[in-house]
């Protein structure tokens, strides 16, 4: 059984910063892909940054420039640097973790989600 755990999520004005953790538990292969969604209400699930334990990553054109995915392998962590936030940025953000034949998508455990919200 894999488990994650998020934490960091919050209320932040818009332009302020947080930064979001994710600690993985359990049996999964240290070759893997962690990852980062989100959800808005009444929007479809999206994408934000994938890393690879080599340290690849892909992010969602929304965020380029402003969110930075990192991982501690050792830890088995990954975080969400996430600066200049703004109101669109509003939703339930979800840690992810899978194989590497999951990539991009990193999909195949979730965590439980954590709340971010950007005010305007």
């Amino acid at each position: 059984q894999v488990q994650l755990v998020e934490s960091g999520g919050g209320l932040v004005q818009a332009g302020g910063s947080l930064r979001l953790s994710c600690a993985a538990s359990g049996r999964f292969s240290s070759v893997n892909v962690m990852g980062w969604y989100r959800e808005a209400p009444g929007e479809q699930r999206e994408s934000v940054a994938v890393m690879t334990y080599r340290n690849f990553t892909k992010y969602s054109d929304s965020v380029k420039g402003r969110f930075t995915i990192s991982r501690d392998n050792a830890k088995n962590t990954v975080y969400l640097q996430m600066n200049n936030l703004k109101p669109e940025d509003t939703a339930v953000y979800y840690c992810t973790l899978g194989g590497l034949g999951s990539w991009p998508y990193a999909d195949d455990y979730w965590g439980q989600g954590t709340q971010v919200t950007v005010s305007s």
